[in-house]
Order: C-alpha cells, then structure tokens, then sequence
C-alpha cells in the first residue's frame, strides 16, 4: 500500500508541476467557496484510476468527488490530490498530495508528497515515517530517512501554524507558550513539520476536512507525535459524518499542552 501510495502521489505531483508552470490556469469555486484548478482535478484523476485499479474493493473518499463523500466504512483511503490550492494560485510552493489509510477512526499509513518543495514524506510498510531524498522514481524508492519527533524545551518551543488561515485566536492560543520561534506553512507541511522535529506543535484552531489531515497525521503519528481535539485533548479521529474535523493540536508529546480558555 505505501509503495502504490508513493508513486500516484509522485505522478500526481508531476501533472501539478506541469500546470504550476503555466503562465496561467483557470480557478473556479465550489459550493462551499472553496477554490478548486485544473491541477486539482487532474491530480485526483491520476489517483483516483491509480488506486481503484490497485485496491477495486477499498472504499475511497476523494475531496473532488463530492459523491464519495457519503462514502462509509470502518476502513477507507482518503485522498487530497492538491493540499492547499490558495499557496498553489498563490504560487508560494506549499502544497501538497495526500493519500491516507484510515483504519478504525485511525489514520495508519499515509503519504504527503510537496512537489515546489522537493519533499516527500511517507509511512512505510511497517508504520514508521520517513523522508526520502534523491530523484523520486516512480517504481523505485530513494535514500530515506526515519523522521522523530523532538524532545521540546516547554521553555523555548517551535511553533508552526497556517500561512493562509492565521488568525486571532490562533495567536492567542501560542501566547500561552514559551516561544522560541513561530512560522507559518501550508498544508499538510505543517504536520511533517513536526514530525522531523523542525517544529514542536501545530496548533489549528479553524476549519479543515479529514481530507486536509489524514496523510500527514499519519505521518506525524509514524514519527511519534499526536493530534488531539483542540478543546478537551481527546485522540482526533476520522470517518466522521460530514468528514469535517474539530479544531486540533498535532504536537510532539513532550510538549505540556495548555487548554483554550
């Protein structure tokens, strides 16, 4: 499964490229005003023919297919063929391919590919994460490395948190820490983040889908770290209803959480 994984969300990355490369593309909005691009479109159809012919039994949820989304099962793969479609218009480089194995609520092997940035993070088939370096072959895999949490300092932590949805509260929730240093990201790159020990939480107090999360949560869960819901810091699961996510924390687990007021 990490391996078909890797290479859709490889190929779905080149047609990205490819229409990020033009001087122009069209942007259209959805029903819920969301902005959706002939890459978007393009990037879920690689995936979605990749992983029907792969896993024809498995149920697939796709954030382009509004049809799948009423999709249940204690098991499914969940896909975002283009994780921040604003940075990509915006052509600031953080987006990214998520594709994720949710199993039992719980995201278990998961793949967030940043083509712009040359990163590529995965679980592999025993659950540990890695980042793999070099040309990104399709069939062939490249030098990787496991990736870990860091061990915090409570007294000087590294914050990221979203360059397209910073606001208010999200800055009054990190002002309840000792911060070291604060940056912001895009996408699933967030969580990745935090799962090489470049940053030590991720606070995300606004809108997301599970679609949005899933890869990297478990990319960050293959490295160590944890997400939880923002308001009383249970486990953050999947396969909800509308697949709409509560605010979360991912973080790494030395850091002592604070509770929002």
């Amino acid at each position: 499964m990490s391996a078909v994984f890797r290479r859709l969300a490889l190929e779905a990355g080149d047609k990205i490229m490819e229409i990020y490369g033009r001087d122009d593309f069209q942007v259209k909005t959805k029903s819920d005003n969301s902005p959706v691009t002939i890459a978007d479109e393009a990037a879920d159809a690689i995936i979605s023919a990749g992983l029907r012919a792969e896993f024809p039994d498995a149920v697939l949820v796709t954030e382009e297919q509004a049809e799948s989304h009423s999709a249940k099962a204690d098991s499914f793969i969940i896909v975002d063929p283009l994780d921040g479609t604003k940075e990509f218009i915006k052509r600031r480089g953080d987006f990214t391919v998520n594709i994720a194995y949710v199993e039992n609520g719980t995201p278990i092997r998961g793949v967030v590919y940043a083509p712009a940035r040359g990163r590529l993070f995965y679980t592999d088939a025993d659950g540990q994460s890695v980042e793999e370096t070099g040309l990104f072959a399709k069939d062939t895999a490249g030098p990787v490395t496991p990736i870990s949490v860091s061990k915090p300092d409570n007294g000087a932590l590294l914050v990221v948190a979203s360059k397209s949805h910073r606001d208010q509260a999200t800055d009054d929730y990190i002002s309840k820490y000792a911060v070291k240093d604060s940056k912001s990201a895009g996408s699933s790159l967030k969580f990745c983040l935090v799962a090489t020990g470049e940053a030590d939480i991720y606070p995300r107090v606004g809108r997301t889908m599970e679609w949005d999360t899933a890869a990297g949560h478990a990319v960050l869960a293959g490295a160590g770290g944890k997400v939880v819901c923002f308001a009383d810091h249970t486990p953050l699961t999947y396969g909800k209803v509308d697949y709409a996510n509560p605010f979360f924390i991912a973080f790494a687990p030395g850091v002592a959480l604070e509770f929002a007021d």
